[in-house]
């Protein structure tokens, strides 16, 4: 199943030293083995989409350009949280000695899946800017224009982001097929990454119809978003295919405790990413603030307001997905704020934030995975972007 054609030269790793006793041991191990890791996750995704691009050029000269456009989204500056999660499953498992070229592939891959759903929730939220850069339908549609082609622009960018996700979906499963495991641990690893992608589309049709559908939304429906749209396929989901592909027993131990640690920890990355988009700052989201009371998007956040809202505040939060003005904006989120709902959703992750590192200090893995993934579930959680 290996083809190192594809990937190249494998990345460099090299397993650091322990950190000093006077050092923080989960900025220590962070900082000690993730660059190597988004090193070489970097590195295999530019090999692989340089061959793949190179390929479609073939076909036509927009095919080309096409397939750059698509490599660019990938390779755009993101935070690779879902290989870097991947890789403590894995290294969980197989503790500190294993070569991470193996299954470089495979965590890669993960990427590539990302992107294909970021690229498509864009287009199912009509949103401007991703990572401070214009949308891939925005730019699309931006390419139409200059280019003085006929025909709808805005249509036309639409249906070139739902190509350019499903070509990311495509190279995915491609790219995942040459990490060098054993054919039946390939399986299994693909059974999870089958179950991941089910998961997702199932969370992103409830995030739509929840959009449609606010006024029979509710907190545990929005926290079922959270689970299915964000925590599956950012944190649990992206453990146990770390797992699979160390060959973990299905049925273990550590299989329980990733579960439930990914399960906290996902569900607490949405929620923060719930207050990102109404008070984050742009300069760090890459998105402008108040995304979400632009749009009425039903989080958990908002669900939560309505809930704790006097009957005045409850009438006017109604005006969420009415706003347009950066000052209407401004005056529902401190509405939502003066709620109280803002420090409950604070609450709800430092919660579960408590109930993950609770799990993993029974969990039977590596010790430097534990501390590491101890120093995740906080940082992916306090973060802001």
């Amino acid at each position: 199943m290996a083809n190192d054609a594809v990937a190249g030269t494998p990345p460099r790793f090299v397993a650091p030293a322990q950190p000093g006793a006077t050092d923080d041991p989960v900025r220590g191990v962070l900082a000690a083995f993730t660059q190597d890791l988004v090193t070489g996750v970097d590195e295999t995704l530019t090999a692989f989409l340089s061959a793949e691009v190179d390929a479609l050029a073939e076909i036509d000269v927009a095919m080309g350009g096409f397939a750059a456009t698509a490599r660019d989204c990938v390779l755009a500056a993101g935070k690779r949280v879902r290989p870097t999660f991947a890789y403590w499953g894995w290294r969980g498992v197989v503790g500190g000695d294993a070569p991470l070229p193996s299954v470089l592939p495979a965590l890669a891959a993960l990427e590539l899946l990302h992107t294909f759903a970021l690229v498509h929730d864009d287009v199912m939220d009509a949103s401007d800017t991703r990572r401070g850069r214009p949308t891939a339908h925005r730019a699309a549609a931006l390419r139409h224009r200059a280019a003085g082609h006929t025909g709808d622009p805005e249509r036309y960018g639409e249906a070139v982001a739902v190509l350019i996700g499903d070509l990311c979906l495509v190279w995915a499963d491609r790219l995942m097929t040459h990490a060098a495991v054993p054919p039946a641990r390939l399986l299994d690893v693909r059974r999870c990454y089958d179950q991941m992608r089910v998961e997702t589309v199932a969370g992103q049709f409830l995030d739509v119809l929840g959009e449609h559908d606010a006024a029979n939304w509710s907190v545990d429906r929005a926290l079922r978003v959270a689970r299915y749209k964000t925590a599956g396929y950012t944190v649990q989901r992206p453990l146990l295919f770390g797992a699979a592909l160390a060959g973990a027993e299905a049925d273990s131990r550590l299989i329980t405790a990733y579960t439930r640690y990914g399960l906290a920890v996902g569900e607490a990355f949405q929620l923060r990413d719930d207050l990102l988009g109404v008070y984050g700052d742009p300069a760090a989201t890459g998105k402008p603030a108040g995304d979400d009371l632009r749009t009425g998007k039903p989080t958990v956040l908002l669900m939560l307001a309505r809930q704790l809202a006097t009957p005045a505040q409850r009438r006017a939060l109604e005006r969420a997905g009415t706003v347009t003005g950066a000052g209407e904006v401004a005056r529902l989120a401190d509405l939502v704020r003066d709620t109280g709902a803002v420090a409950r959703v604070e609450r709800m992750i430092a919660d579960r934030v408590t109930e993950a590192q609770v799990v993993l200090d029974g969990a039977p893995i590596d010790g430097t995975a534990r501390t590491a993934l101890t120093g995740l579930a906080t940082a992916a959680t306090t973060r802001r972007a």
